[in-house]
């Protein structure tokens, strides 16, 4: 009996030991990654990054930290940032339409001459460039009821869109919770894309802004999963971090990405907390990587 006794004490210390180096090993290794800011991701989920809250850091340096993290791009740059970006081996995954207003646009048809003016510019330039995917947006209510402000959109779009056709560009309308601004809820954003019709109108679904407008993620994310071509993550409360402080279970979402067999990009739009930026972004690549 002290025999047995002894021999389940050393074959428990023994496990205990073992799982103890395992363990040192990991934080060693995890130490070493996060010096090198290094990572293998799985990729079921092509991950870029905005870089509105990162430009206190060069954009040639930030390019080559996302790219050490594994990221496939950069969401949300200027027109003159793309070479930047595609000469650092990244995609511009969305780029920005300077001159284009998020309040004032083609759910109003005074807008749409002036807007039609600015993608008339921005579409050939970014066809050239190779650069695929572009934001736009659905202007503010002003008074206009849903179907007109559909309607209207409507045509403006397509106006527009033969262009990008041509030019092999997709517009991607962002869902967004500012005040009264149409696109404010998926179904009126995603009803008017299945109106519209072409594959060169897309929605950028917003993880963030619809959490806050309306919830319900994951059975709206599958709902609409033949519109949805991109999407954006933040923390909510804060826009911050996709940490355990925060109301969104991020690997729960991404899942349910994945059930639809989306090809797009997921890009983070967060603002980091700590003061290592690229330690924030870090961790909300790893919370994403399912």
């Amino acid at each position: 009996m002290p025999v047995n006794k002894n021999r389940r004490q050393f074959l428990k210390g023994l496990t205990l030991a073992s799982l103890l180096g395992q363990t040192l090993s990991m934080k060693k290794s995890y130490a070493e990654d996060i010096a090198q800011n290094k990572l293998q991701l799985k990729g079921n989920i092509k991950q870029s990054v905005a870089y509105g809250n990162f430009r206190s850091i060069p954009l040639d340096v930030f390019v080559r930290h996302c790219k050490e993290l594994g990221l496939v791009g950069i969401d949300l740059v200027n027109p003159d940032e793309w070479e930047t970006v595609m000469k650092g081996g990244l995609i511009v995954t969305i780029s920005r339409a300077p001159g284009i207003s998020a309040s004032e646009n083609l759910n109003r048809v005074e807008y749409h001459d002036k807007v039609k003016k600015v993608y008339d510019e921005l579409i050939p330039l970014a066809g050239q460039a190779g650069v695929k995917n572009m934001i736009c947006f659905s202007g503010n209510r002003f008074g206009v009821t849903e179907e007109e402000s559909m309607e209207n959109y409507i045509v403006g779009i397509k106006r527009i869109l033969p262009l990008a056709e041509k030019n092999n560009v997709t517009l991607h309308l962002e869902l967004l919770s500012h005040d009264n601004y149409q696109a404010d809820h998926s179904r009126w954003g995603c009803e008017l894309a299945r109106r519209v019709g072409s594959s060169h109108f897309k929605i950028l679904y917003d993880i963030f802004h619809m959490q806050k407008m309306e919830g319900n993620l994951i059975n709206n994310i599958k709902k609409y999963r033949d519109v949805i071509g991109h999407y954006h993550t933040a923390g909510l409360p804060g826009r911050m971090d996709l940490d355990d402080n925060q109301e969104i279970y991020y690997p729960a979402v991404m899942k349910a990405i994945l059930t639809t067999n989306f090809k797009g990009f997921v890009a983070h739009e967060f603002a980091p907390k700590k003061e290592n930026k690229i330690e924030s972004l870090r961790d909300s690549v790893l919370v994403c990587d399912v």
